[in-house]
């Protein structure tokens, strides 16, 4: 621990740092790319396949709803790349077995860690019931019904203008908690508390860069999903193994608690 009031230490970074990050991610993507896609393919398949089902089945709200709750637990399904990103620093290459059954992640604080996040997910999936029942009296069940009614009347948009505000507020708060404790839980034997608190600080010191950090995933995911979740093939282990970087980038080398 840091010897000041026992707060973690975290490094000051410039605001060009989040495009080496990308710089960094992309370049390690390229060095162990069949794993890596293969692990995104995953994951758009399950993203494609459930908003599919939401969508045949009268539920078009949910797909809205849902996808902007992906941020919440995004970063416990990238812990394959983390692992991905950590094996490539050392010099190896990742093996898709090695990303799908990743042994440091199977840690209770880590458990604790995933638990806070789907309990975060579930309660805004009922704060998005909420704003969607206070902002109109009918359930408008088609995908084309609901983008009417969210594009095309004021109380849609009103309601797709709380919503961004309320689920953008959530993210951040998500995202200040999870963006260096995930991959830090994953690479010493942190407990949650202090992996958690270090991710805070550095987004605290970092305040502007890590902000437009915050900024460039959002954007990366919400363009994935306007592709059908596609792009989501290259665009989350992209993210991930960036996210690898911006963790050693930001937190020193130091004891473990």
């Amino acid at each position: 621990m840091d010897a000041s009031g026992g707060l973690p230490p975290v490094r000051t970074i410039d605001s060009r740092a989040p495009l080496r990050w990308l710089r960094g991610g992309w370049s390690d993507l390229g060095k162990a790319p069949v794993p890596c896609l293969l692990y995104g393919l995953g994951l758009a398949a399950v993203s494609f396949g459930l908003s599919y089902g939401l969508v045949v089945s009268d539920g078009a709200f949910w797909v809205v709803a849902l996808t902007v709750g992906f941020v919440f637990v995004a970063p416990m399904l990238a812990m394959g790349l983390y692992e991905a990103g950590r094996l490539i620093e050392r010099g190896e290459t990742p093996t898709l077995r090695q990303m799908l059954f990743v042994r440091a992640a199977i840690r209770q604080d880590i458990a604790y860690l995933g638990l806070a996040l789907v309990l975060i997910y579930l309660l805004w999936g009922r704060i998005a019931q909420i704003v969607y029942g206070l902002s109109t009296y009918q359930l408008h069940r088609t995908v084309d019904a609901f983008v009417g009614y969210a594009v095309g009347t004021a109380d849609g948009r009103a309601m797709l203008l709380v919503g961004s505000l309320v689920g953008g507020a959530m993210a951040y708060g998500v995202y200040c908690l999870v963006v260096v404790s995930a991959p830090m839980l994953l690479d010493h034997r942190s407990n949650v508390f202090y992996a958690t608190a270090a991710s805070v600080r550095a987004v605290v010191t970092n305040f502007g860069p890590m902000t437009l950090w915050a900024a460039i995933i959002a954007i990366l995911i919400l363009l994935s999903a306007a592709t059908g979740f596609l792009a989501l093939i290259v665009v989350f282990p992209w993210l991930g193994l960036a996210t690898w970087r911006a963790y050693r980038d930001l937190i020193p080398d130091a004891e473990a608690v």
